[in-house]
């Protein structure tokens, strides 16, 4: 039995087609693994600050930390807990200006600490997340795949790795603002792709 936890990044809500694509996921997922327990963690409805000075230092060793900084310090070590807490790690990110939504960038900052998801060593950093698979769906209104301006599938895969993370799959919708006709055709790939990763 596995533990799924699937973020969602986008601010369309029930407009997104990387929130349909995630939902046709876990539909299958569950179908297949009826046992699995699966939670959603929409960083859009519980959006995490954005990293600052008095974030970072809420971070620290100090014992001398603000309410604020408490608070701040509190959810990182929630969500670090939550995520060591699942097998399987299903990210719904769609392309925004050629990268990932804020809100996920966000999520990532308030989970990469040292000590708790990775460590540094005299050979280099250390990925402590490890046993984990990630699935990255990705929507995009244009056709960026394998492309120079595909910023996300190279970041992505550094920050996943950098955790520990190495088994990685990606699956794409590209083309959903070029027409009906094109949104159709993104979705029947993305769910082809995702019936032949679930078994």
């Amino acid at each position: 039995m596995s533990n799924v936890l699937l973020l969602k990044s986008s601010i369309l809500a029930d407009n997104s087609q990387s929130n349909k694509i995630a939902d046709y996921f876990i539909q299958q997922w569950q179908e297949k693994n009826p046992e699995d327990t699966v939670t959603v963690r929409d960083l859009v409805n519980e959006p995490i600050p954005a990293i600052d000075g008095e974030i970072l230092a809420a971070f620290g060793p100090s014992d001398t930390k603000t309410e604020q900084q408490q608070a701040h310090l509190d959810l990182s070590n929630s969500l670090i807990e939550e995520i060591k807490a699942h097998d399987v790690i299903v990210i719904a990110a769609p392309m925004y200006n050629f990268t990932i939504p804020s809100h996920l960038k966000h999520y990532f900052d308030f989970i990469a600490r040292s000590g708790h998801t990775f460590k540094y060593t005299e050979q280099g950093s250390v990925g402590l997340l490890e046993n984990k698979r990630a699935f990255v769906l990705t929507s995009r209104g244009g056709i960026y795949k394998d492309t120079p301006a595909d910023t996300m599938v190279p970041y992505m895969t550094l920050f996943l790795n950098f955790l520990g993370i190495k088994d990685i799959e990606f699956v794409f919708a590209e083309g959903t603002a070029l027409g009906n006709g094109s949104v159709e055709k993104a979705h029947q790939q993305a769910q082809q792709h995702i019936n032949s990763l679930i078994v």
